[in-house]
């Protein structure tokens, strides 16, 4: 089934080499994606930035990358325009989310959602909370997938304490929000620079830790869990208690008692976050948008480490 206002071609952002921001290339030709028989075609309202997306751009793991010309992105928050024949979760008029890269460094998607349509399966997408707008929803599936994946990995549960590192950024801002309200936790410590230790105390955090001048692997106090978002493992063992664990999402070796992982994308997460986010429990946190002409300055400004929160660009023609 399909909306009869579907273009073949489309305007995308594309890379046909791997480099700084200077690659990207807004196309006003590009052939709009095939859907196959368990994907839906999602009219991309709003797409959220990530580090992964330039550390792809980098060619940091084009040994498993797919080809290129790229389209970038992950996150998507859009209408649903076309379904598979397979599909039977949604229908033409769905609003749906989700990071449409099952794994994120192994053959991602060579047509991402910085495109004014994108093909992606089913089961990647969620119906969206009806409490968020496109931009915030856009702003979720990779971090909080990542987040939730990550303290489940952990074992993370009721009564446990933990210390997030980069408790500001895109997914530590949801860790230190999970960690608080879905899991339970006794005592939430995070990290972050000086002028971001008053947003960690509106998200909940216990015991927020100016990174700037205080080296929190010399705390008398240890932590159950340390969640690692910024890559500062052999510190990050160093404040973990006697029968805890560290868990690292930067893809470095962890010395043990820790793991680092790769996010396995998945719609279910999100279908079982759905609770909070539309209670309001968990928050998306929304940097700033830009409009779709201005992708460039989008990452310009994500790759300078100054967010906190989300990049999202909307809206998208």
């Amino acid at each position: 089934m399909a909306s009869s206002t579907i273009p073949t071609e489309i305007k995308a952002w594309v890379y046909h080499e791997y480099g700084g921001v200077e690659v990207l290339k807004l196309d006003h030709k590009v052939a709009i994606p095939e859907v196959k028989d368990h994907q839906v075609l999602v009219k991309v309202i709003a797409a959220a930035l990530n580090p992964v997306d330039f550390k792809r751009r980098l060619g940091r793991f084009k040994a498993t990358d797919s080809p290129l010309p790229i389209v970038p992105g992950f996150d998507v928050a859009g209408v649903v325009a076309k379904v598979g024949s397979q599909v039977k979760e949604f229908k033409v008029g769905d609003e749906v989310y989700g990071d449409i890269n099952e794994r994120a460094l192994n053959g991602p998607k060579q047509f991402g959602s910085l495109a004014e349509y994108t093909a992606v399966e089913e089961s990647l997408l969620a119906h969206k909370p009806k409490n968020l707008d496109f931009v915030q929803a856009a702003s979720l599936p990779l971090a909080i997938e990542t987040a939730y994946e990550g303290l489940e990995r952990a074992g993370f549960s009721a009564g446990k304490s933990i210390l997030v590192l980069g408790g500001a950024g895109g997914v530590g801002s949801l860790i230190v929000q999970l960690a608080k309200h879905v899991f339970g936790a006794s005592k939430v410590a995070a990290t972050a620079s000086t002028k971001k230790l008053e947003f960690l105390v509106s998200l909940g955090v216990d015991q927020p830790i100016d990174y700037t001048q205080v080296k929190f692997e010399e705390l008398t106090e240890k932590f159950d869990v340390v969640y690692d978002a910024v890559g500062e493992g052999d510190r990050a063992v160093k404040a973990v208690k006697e029968g805890g664990i560290v868990v690292n999402i930067v893809g470095q070796p962890v010395p043990p008692p820790g793991f680092s992982f790769i996010l396995t994308a998945n719609g279910e997460f999100l279908k079982k976050l759905k609770p909070f986010l539309e209670s309001g429990k968990v928050k998306p946190i929304v940097d700033r948008s830009y409009p779709f002409d201005q992708v460039v300055e989008a990452f310009t400004y994500l790759e300078s480490n100054r967010a906190v929160g989300k990049v999202v660009i909307h809206p998208i023609p």
